[in-house]
């Protein structure tokens, strides 16, 4: 099949020419232009025509890939997919861990809570709500409803800094990721809105741009987390309309940020009018810090959720919104799924006024802070970043171990742990790290055992290869 004869218009788009390239095709395909089955240019034949880098092409070629918009066949050429545009994600959030391959390994790729007697707790919540004689399980829930559970979570994080707030503040949701999201229908707008996060980033982020068909744009970090003239930058060359923040503790580096870069991102977030998503699901267990909200309560969104302090299973997260924001909030909530369902609103209330949510969370600070110990303790002597409460660590590895090979090394021996650059957005740089998690879900014999295992090899990466 002869390429197909498709020269594309750019000298008119903002921003990098591989992003105006991937919408040149989006739109191509949607209006037909570009029928299924149709095989595209080679990817230097369309650079010289383009008069743009290899490179560029090859990029706006992957990333509509990744969208399942294109299919590329070895030796064959890239094609107009069968089924483009898919409805929908193109790719899992996540990839549930297949039992064969884990079996008999310790795995230390997610941070899983330890079991401290959640289910005993949410069983007791759940008989003590039959015993109230509680009815109104028949109509559909509502956000008048939720006040109570609301102004429990204000309680809730009053140990963060975050400025005057109250009930009206909170926005409920079924988990941080879908917090995430509903911040992106309240402040997205246009057909390419452009979202900024770290270069390093856990996926959710990114799926939740995708979903609201916003273009995502990484932006340089150091220790301490988004460097100010990389977003000062991106923010002329992009005109970026929300950056995704962890502020506390950046996952996967573990990094904090201090007062005085917080206090930077702010004020170039008021001169770009930028909303802020500040994602504190993985809360740290102390902090004294003036949290991003507390810095710019017209702008900030903070993101929290009980998924990694007391049950994942639960679903159940919650916004801070900006001032004046809140009921804007609780409408898109409404409008996406009427509000919380009544059984996860009845038990979360149930354990944050009971004061089981407080005891939960102290009971599983205390055996993640002993796998922490264990940890620094047997690792300490390599680059190690961490941070007290938090449940990962970051490992820069040493001389003669690539992310990739170190990875697959760890599997083979019985250890499975993350690479950075599994948080790196496509064509983006990640250090040469791993990420380990304190998984709870492993017994302390296995998890101490799994850590001493990545210690040996740690200390003896493969012999360099001679030329």
């Amino acid at each position: 099949m002869a390429d197909t004869i498709w020269l594309p218009k750019l000298s008119d788009e903002d921003g990098p020419k591989y992003l105006a390239l991937t919408r040149a095709l989006r739109e191509a395909i949607r209006s037909g232009e570009l029928e299924t089955g149709a095989q595209l240019p080679t990817v230097r034949e369309l650079a010289w025509q383009l008069k743009v880098t290899p490179g560029t092409v090859a990029r706006a070629y992957s990333l509509a890939t990744q969208e399942g918009m294109l299919a590329a066949t070895v030796g064959r050429g890239t094609f107009v997919a069968a089924n483009a545009p898919r409805l929908g994600p193109t790719q899992a959030l996540f990839v549930d861990r297949e039992p064969a391959r884990v079996s008999g390994k310790v795995d230390l790729r997610a941070p899983i809570l330890p079991d401290v007697g959640q289910g005993i707790a949410i069983a007791a919540a759940l008989r003590a709500l039959g015993e109230d004689g509680e009815t109104d399980w028949i109509d559909y829930p509502s956000q008048q409803a939720e006040l109570p559970l609301r102004a429990a979570v204000c309680d809730w994080v009053s140990e963060r800094v975050l400025g005057p707030i109250s009930a009206d503040d909170i926005v409920l949701a079924h988990g941080g990721q879908n917090a995430i999201n509903l911040v992106f229908m309240c402040c997205l707008r246009g057909d390419r809105p452009v979202v900024l996060t770290e270069e390093l980033a856990y996926p959710g982020f990114r799926h939740a741009a995708r979903l609201s068909r916003a273009e995502v744009v990484a932006v340089e970090i150091d220790a301490e987390g988004i460097v100010p003239e990389a977003l000062e930058q991106a923010c002329r060359r992009h005109g970026a309309q929300v950056l995704c923040l962890t502020t506390e503790a950046q996952n996967p580096t573990t990094g904090r940020m201090g007062l005085e870069r917080r206090q930077a991102i702010v004020a170039i977030a008021r001169r770009y009018d930028l909303q802020i998503i500040d994602d504190d699901c993985y809360s740290v267990a102390t902090t004294t810090l003036p949290s991003m909200r507390a810095l710019a309560p017209e702008r900030v969104w903070h993101v929290g959720s009980l998924s990694k302090t007391i049950s994942a299973g639960l679903r159940f997260g919650y916004l801070v919104a900006p001032t004046g924001m809140g009921q804007t909030g609780r409408l898109t909530a409404q409008h996406q799924f009427f509000a919380l369902s009544r059984p996860i609103e009845a038990i979360v209330l149930h354990l944050l006024q009971s004061g089981e949510a407080v005891r939960l969370r102290g009971l599983v600070q205390e055996e993640l802070d002993k796998r922490l110990q264990f940890a620094v303790n047997a690792l300490g002597a390599f680059d190690l970043s961490w941070q007290a409460g938090l449940q990962f660590i970051f490992l820069r590895l040493p001389s003669g171990w690539r992310a990739s090979s170190f990875c697959s090394h760890a599997e083979a021996a019985g250890v499975m742990v993350r690479s950075a650059d599994e948080y790196a957005l496509i064509h983006g740089r990640a250090p040469n790290a791993v990420r380990v998690a304190l998984s709870g879900n492993v017994s302390m014999e296995r998890f101490q055992d799994g850590i001493r295992r990545l210690a040996r090899l740690l200390a003896e990466p493969p012999a360099e290869l001679m030329v």
